[in-house]
């Protein structure tokens, strides 16, 4: 066989979607598993996004748009992050992507190169990593620590900054801990980037979905510090229980967001006109699905909490945001025994049929992943299940 590209060597296969597969394999062989690893809403998407879809369809709006998204799309895109955040954006800064990891993939293929250093942060999504090497760009990672929320903080970055840095990517709220960038914070940070000339790139993947008031407009700080150099990347997956739809974009400068409708182009062209039309009303229409959403959230999170910290040899700091808690559970480790979080994962799974994500996934080793975007019965029975097999320990 002719060798593949050397990118190939160069990534790893998602771990999260690695979890999914193996729910999927069990539930297929009548396996009834508590799964804690889907990394998406468990609500239906909003009727009324639903029924745009279907008008959509019905008036044959069916056929290819402009690469970057219609224009009406574009529209409601500025309009939702004027009235959220107070931003201006034009429509020459505004692509529609297939999904937020799309918007990311572009942004990342069209800022960096070869011997680019690009810093991120761990625990932190994989897939952030991943598409800075098939930029064949080098990542940096910089560890953020339990002991004081998982902050991401400026200096934190700062200090990882050579000669080489091309670009910093961060995601707040965290994937997977749920912590916050400040708004100080990232000011701090902007400010100093511009300086220098480095890119700024932010994913806000889970920006609707924040429990307690705290100051994070993120993107009017980019607004006033570093604009001609930042990258805003947003998605309807998660505020709108959107992830199939595969609906995203991002917002920068003119020349970053043209190089990105370039790219995309020859990828795949437009998002799917369907989709186009959900997104449109999913932004502009009444948002109290996401209100409601994020108080069930805000529920199922405290019942989690208070549940797996009935053990004290869990740790979990309580996430400011997305759904995730992030358990430490490297006491556990060291009392029974199990080598890595990963053997921990998969023995949940294979004994007790809990399904987690381990730590390993997001870089943080001693670490399992809980997603509570499920139904308040499987939280309760899993967790049940969890705390018994960490009892017979």
């Amino acid at each position: 066989m002719t060798a593949l590209a050397r990118r190939t060597t160069r990534i790893a296969s998602s771990p999260t979607m690695k979890v999914t597969a193996a729910v999927d394999r069990l539930r297929r062989e009548g396996v009834q598993v508590w799964d804690f690893g889907a990394g998406e809403p468990d609500f239906p998407t909003p009727p009324a996004v639903s029924q745009a879809a279907h008008a959509a369809i019905d008036g044959d709006f069916t056929k290819y748009t402009p690469v970057g998204g219609t224009l009406e799309l574009k529209r409601a895109i500025i309009a939702r992050y004027k009235a959220d955040y107070g931003v201006e954006y034009r429509e020459n800064e505004v692509i529609a992507c297939a999904g937020g990891k799309q918007a990311l993939y572009n942004t990342a293929l069209t800022l960096f190169d070869a011997g680019d250093e690009v810093i991120t942060h761990a625990p932190g999504w994989p897939t952030l990593v991943e598409q800075v090497k098939l930029a064949d760009a080098e990542p940096v990672v910089v560890r953020t620590r339990a002991d004081d929320g998982f902050a991401l903080t400026a200096q934190l970055f700062l200090d990882a900054i050579t000669p080489r840095t091309k670009g910093i990517v961060l995601n707040s709220p965290c994937n997977p801990t749920g912590a916050l960038m400040t708004e100080d914070a990232l000011t701090a940070l902007a400010k100093e980037t511009s300086r220098r000339g480095i890119w700024l790139v932010i994913d806000l993947c889970y920006e609707q979905l924040i429990y307690d008031p705290s100051p994070h407009n993120l993107p009017a700080v980019i607004e006033r510090h570093c604009k001609d150099l930042g990258v805003i990347c947003g998605s309807a997956s998660k505020a709108y229980a959107m992830t199939g739809w595969r609906s995203g974009w991002s917002l920068g400068p003119a020349a970053a967001i043209a190089a990105q409708h370039a790219l995309q182009s020859h990828a795949t062209s437009n998002v799917s006109s369907i989709t186009q039309k959900a997104t449109v009303e999913a932004l502009t229409g009444s948002q109290e699905p996401v209100v409601q959403m994020l108080a069930e959230y805000r529920r199922r999170r405290d019942a989690l909490h208070t549940w797996l910290t009935a053990d004290a040899r869990l740790t979990i700091v309580k996430p400011a945001g997305a759904f995730y808690l992030f358990a430490d559970v490297s006491g556990v480790l060291a009392e029974s025994g199990f080598v890595s979080s990963l053997a921990f994962a998969d023995a949940l799974l294979n004994e007790a049929r809990v399904a987690v994500t381990p730590g390993e996934a997001f870089d943080a080793p001693g670490f399992i992943r809980l997603s509570y975007a499920t139904s308040m019965d499987t939280l309760r029975e899993g967790t049940a299940r969890l705390l018994e097999f960490i009892a017979r320990r």
